[in-house]
């Protein structure tokens, strides 16, 4: 196979799944408008359902320009030999390898992120503004993205500065290391990540001693799960949609409520979404999550250290010079209909693991308030009511509200 030809492989992947996902986005579109179910009439009113139809096709309408913008960006990008362009600058200041890969890396992190910026910021004062989710200030804008960039350099930089290392001192064992040095890492953010990084960006406060705190307590004593730790996170600084999820291990276990979620949810409600995620836990989904993550990382590496020595990877998207930096990147975009299909088979997992949840909450709890629950939050986002089935199957993690509804309502 010539690099050529890799090449051309390349350009068809990119733009087959871009086909792909317009003809899905369209499909899925044409529904908008579908009769609500009967199962969730009581989820809009007249003027409600056609604020989230709106809302709906003025996202619809800008996916296609971001993505049709971003597709002809990276079409471009390649047959104008953008990454041998790249590659050029950064040999130009050093010929460490490590130095080499990071400003590579380092300039097409900062380029993208400063051409992307424009409609992440359309998005959150335009769109999400319109339709009153917008609670962001420009100040806490532009500071999220400063504080992005910073940990993706730090974080980034340094996972990248230790790969390109252990391909330089083991060769082809390196994907060993670096699946070694991902897995802690992994790791370690699962355990600590609402400790260290939540903090950055959102202020977390105890709940307080009072009568939800003492009803999520003794529903907590009830299925034998020790929870002592109960934090509100002040969501509503950036918008007026509601979350929670459960986070960390062991001592480092702890449930973390969207001050929204607390705000439009009614005490049992907020029990019921907490008996949901205390499902997952009860399940074991989050280790399954976890260990089946770390073994795709582990396959991923694997493929890589195959194919990375291969000159053809470099030469492929027009970089004279081989190296690891540039490998990685062709590497990315041929491996990525692999990364599809896992992605599918993990959404299809996921969906899976939603209803276990929603049967834990209804066997220990109640179903009833979470059914509420999630109407209302389903409600408070102007969410779809009437998604196309393959659309579902193809991005999904969770299932439909209807499908959640018609589960919970079985005896």
């Amino acid at each position: 196979m010539t690099a050529q030809t890799l090449f051309y492989i390349i350009i068809a992947i990119i733009i087959i799944n871009f086909i792909k996902d317009k003809i899905l986005d369209a499909i899925n579109a044409k529904h908008y408008n579908d009769p609500i179910p009967k199962e969730l009439n009581d989820v809009y009113d007249e003027e409600e359902y056609k604020k989230s139809q709106a809302y709906k096709a003025t996202n619809y309408r800008f996916g296609i320009w971001t993505s049709l913008f971003s597709l002809v960006l990276t079409l471009g990008f390649l047959f104008l030999d953008g990454f041998e362009y790249v590659d050029n600058i950064a040999r130009s200041y050093s010929d460490n390898p490590i130095n080499i890969g990071l400003i590579f890396f380092g300039i097409i992190m900062i380029t993208s992120d400063i051409i992307t910026t424009p409609f992440a910021y359309y998005k959150t004062f335009v769109i999400e503004e319109r339709f009153g989710f917008n609670k962001t200030t420009k100040k806490t804008f532009v500071l999220d993205k400063l504080k992005g960039l910073l940990m993706m350099t730090i974080i980034g930089g340094g996972i990248i500065a230790l790969i390109i290392w252990f391909y330089k001192i083991t060769g082809n064992q390196f994907w060993l290391y670096a699946w070694g040095i991902v897995t802690v890492f992994t790791v370690f953010m699962n355990m600590f990540y609402s400790r260290l990084i939540v903090p950055l960006f959102n202020k977390q406060t105890p709940l307080k001693d009072g009568e939800l705190r003492n009803k999520i307590s003794n529903y907590a004593e009830s299925v034998g799960f020790s929870l002592s730790k109960i934090f509100i996170i002040d969501g509503s600084k950036r918008s007026t949609k509601a979350n929670a999820y459960f986070s960390g291990f062991g001592s480092e276990k702890r449930v973390t409520l969207y001050d929204t979620l607390v705000n439009d949810l009614e005490d049992e409600e907020i029990v019921a979404v907490l008996a949901h995620e205390v499902g997952h836990y009860k399940r074991n989904h989050i280790i399954f999550n976890l260990v089946t993550s770390v073994l795709l990382t582990g396959l991923t590496l694997y493929v890589l250290s195959v194919f990375i020595s291969n000159p053809l990877l470099s030469n492929a998207i027009g970089v004279e010079t081989p190296s690891f930096h540039v490998g990685l990147i062709a590497f990315g975009l041929l491996y990525s209909p692999i990364s599809e299909l896992t992605g599918l088979i993990m959404n299809y997992v996921s969906r899976v693991f939603e209803y276990q949840a929603d049967d834990y909450a209804k066997n220990t709890y109640k179903a009833e308030p979470l059914i509420t629950s999630l109407k209302k939050l389903s409600k408070n986002s102007l969410s779809n009511l009437t998604p196309h089935k393959a659309y579902v199957f193809m991005h999904y993690s969770h299932p439909t509200l209807l499908d959640r509804i018609i589960n919970l309502q079985k005896q």
